[in-house]
């Protein structure tokens, strides 16, 4: 079969069969279809979309490109959680231990940040000498020993979407739901769990920006899930502000010890028990997601889940000295406030523009290259829906770098509103899709 034919295909609005796209994914993947030929197609399928049938393929061609792997090995229900990213997204390290902690085996593949979007392994790599890049045999170890590994995503783990999302990102074809959709559900299939919990942000410093675009992609989530035989579920969480105080490594790992010794921030707790919930019914070892939350809150008062955070970090080379005591992470060389210019109620706190003004500050890469200065980032004082008094601090601003934090102060200014009248809190679930 010709490229030329079936991006002709494609563009008259027809469906392509598995057979084609099959052909596709795997000739692209070993350079035997070139990039401005896969550039046509991608915009095609940007401008005419893919059915039901045609996303299913799709992913399971890009899941079939590569290494899938076996956990069969591994007692119980294995559960994976994916976030589709936000700021201040610490939720992995403070729900991955309570979970295991009462007895699910939670087997997370996780990636680096880049741009805003803080990764779990860079945070976890906080603690010298983590190792986040485990095999597959001791990744499959580690879960039957302690109930819970968290490691990189393999390099042939769905090569396809690697290849595809490069390409997509210098067409402007990222948008698009049936790709999004192929790109994150082929990497989780890949991953070899028997159940996907999926966190999906919404709104401003999230990835989609409205709710109806994000429940468009959960269904479609969702739907390629079951269609594979796994039981998944997905939550659309709020991202209009940062996702509890601390945005930056170091910061938001600090964040989630606190959380995890019973002092996390209300909004992070939230997502974390309506996460960990829904993984716990997966599970099966309870069926009602009342009495499992409150299994996840009894795990955190009685210290089960912080001494499973103990375990875990060690297990994989992490000193846990930083974990007992906090005081052991380097601070920042500046902590400066950003302070209320009136009286009033916090409207606004533009989630992407905070997640921008602490990768400005050396706490996030513009590429994989650039290195990470872990103890920056901002620390929130308010959040929307608080009183603050006229030179009352909104934040602090945490920084190396005089002008950098200077800048970064600019960029929080702008993206902070201050009124008299009086505003409610976010609500933080706003749907979900089972």
């Amino acid at each position: 079969m010709r490229m030329y034919d079936l991006i002709e295909k494609k563009k008259m609005g027809e469906a392509l069969t598995t057979e084609e796209i099959y052909h596709i994914v795997n000739g692209y993947t070993h350079d035997e279809i070139p990039d401005y030929q896969m550039s046509a197609l991608l915009m095609a399928i940007y401008f005419k979309g893919m059915d039901v049938r045609e996303r299913y393929d799709l992913t399971m061609a890009m899941r079939d490109s590569g290494d899938i792997l076996d956990l069969s090995s591994i007692d119980g229900v294995k559960i994976d959680k994916h976030s589709t990213g936000g700021v201040g997204d610490k939720v992995t390290l403070v729900l991955g231990p309570i979970i295991a902690s009462i007895g699910v085996p939670v087997a997370k593949m996780s990636g680096r940040g880049l741009g805003h979007t803080g990764g779990t392994i860079d945070k976890l790599e906080a603690f010298p000498g983590f190792n986040g890049a485990l095999s597959e045999e001791q990744f499959v170890n580690q879960v039957n020993n302690i109930k819970i590994a968290v490691t990189g995503q393999s390099k042939n783990l769905a090569p396809a979407d690697k290849k595809l999302y490069a390409l997509r990102d210098v067409t402007a074809t990222v948008d698009e739901i049936s790709l999004i959709t192929g790109s994150i559900m082929s990497k989780k299939l890949a991953a070899g769990t028997d159940a996907i919990v999926l966190d999906v942000t919404v709104g401003d410093g999230a990835f989609m920006k409205n709710k109806e675009s994000a429940l468009e992609l959960a269904k479609s989530m969702v739907d390629i899930g079951k269609r594979a035989d796994k039981k998944i579920a997905a939550v659309l969480t709020n991202m209009d502000e940062p996702l509890g105080f601390a945005v930056g490594n170091n910061l938001e790992v600090i964040e989630a010890i606190e959380a995890l010794n019973g002092n996390g921030p209300e909004d992070l707790m939230e997502v974390v028990y309506e996460l960990g919930s829904q993984m716990i019914v997966f599970s099966e070892i309870e069926t009602d997601k009342a009495k499992a939350r409150k299994l996840m809150e009894e795990a955190v008062a009685n210290g089960k889940a912080f001494d499973k955070f103990i375990e875990f970090i060690g297990a994989q080379g992490g000193d846990v000295s930083y974990a007992k005591d906090i005081k052991n992470f380097k601070p920042a060389k500046y902590v400066i406030p950003v302070e209320a210019d009136i009286d009033g109620y916090v409207h606004a706190l533009k989630a992407e523009t905070f997640g921008l003004a602490s990768m400005s500050l050396g706490g996030g890469r513009e590429t994989f290259e650039d290195v990470i200065d872990m103890s920056v980032g901002i620390v929130l004082n308010k959040k929307v829906g608080d009183e603050v008094k006229k030179g009352e601090p909104i934040c602090f601003v945490h920084a190396n770098d005089e002008a950098k934090a200077k800048h970064a102060i600019e960029m929080i200014k702008g993206a902070t509103v201050v009124s008299p009248e009086k505003c409610d809190h976010m609500k933080l679930i706003i749907d979900i899709v089972e």
